[in-house]
């Protein structure tokens, strides 16, 4: 049986508990598995994520919109959701995944995230699966202050212009580790500010997505002091 630890975590129960393992358990592993309902959690979080920015931000123009759901709802941010979750030990992965690193795959985990949100849309609807949602992005959600025709700019962006502004150094990006066969890499990535002793780390499916990720742990950081 599943952990109630991930339930706690999620903020949902699930009554249908096979629901629950179908979304948890990747194609390696057996059928059925998760892909049917990661088509129908990326459904449902495009649309949740729509209608919020839609109600939040009454004068941003569509492209303006279109570009912030883009960045809420891309592989990097369900990564960094899904490793908040510790989602990586609850997946029922095939032997060669295993041994792969496949609980620490950016594509996989976040493909999970969305399977577990198409099986709360089938176990509950609509509106339970969208408060799971929204409880999950609400921190980002309430971060979030574009304006109309603003760049909406990347971590790595977003920290150097900090810096600058505090008239720091910028940060310093080095790789401390590569995992994973050739065609599915996971990078892990150090930004370290030697001037607030801040270091942070970051993980994706790419060099630039791990630089990125380990950016936005450093902001999380910059902010608390």
């Amino acid at each position: 049986m599943i952990d109630r630890g991930l339930e706690q975590a999620f903020g949902y129960q699930f009554q249908d508990r096979e629901l629950l393992q179908t979304a948890l358990t990747h194609r390696s592993y057996c059928s059925p598995h998760n892909e049917r309902l990661e088509f129908l959690g990326d459904a449902i979080l495009n649309a949740v994520i729509a209608r919020r920015l839609f109600d939040s931000f009454p004068t941003l123009p569509e492209g303006d919109l279109s570009r912030l759901r883009a960045n809420l709802v891309r592989q990097d941010t369900l990564h960094r959701q899904a490793l908040a979750l510790s989602l990586g030990n609850f997946l029922r992965l095939g032997e060669g995944e295993q041994k792969s690193g496949g609980h620490r795959r950016p594509s996989i985990l976040a493909d999970t995230l969305e399977a577990l949100f198409g099986a709360v849309w089938l176990d509950s609807g609509f509106d339970a699966a969208s408060g799971v949602i929204v409880r999950l992005y609400q921190q980002m959600l309430d971060q979030l202050t574009p304006t109309p025709g603003q760049e909406i700019k990347d971590a790595k962006t977003r920290l150097q212009e900090c810096l600058q502004g505090r008239r720091l150094a910028l940060p310093q990006y080095s790789l401390i580790a590569t995992e994973g066969e050739a065609h599915a890499q996971l990078f892990t990535v150090a930004c370290v500010i030697d001037s607030l002793r801040i270091r942070s780390e970051g993980s994706g499916g790419t060099r630039r997505a791990a630089e990125q990720m380990a950016a936005e742990h450093a902001l999380e950081n910059l902010a608390r002091t």
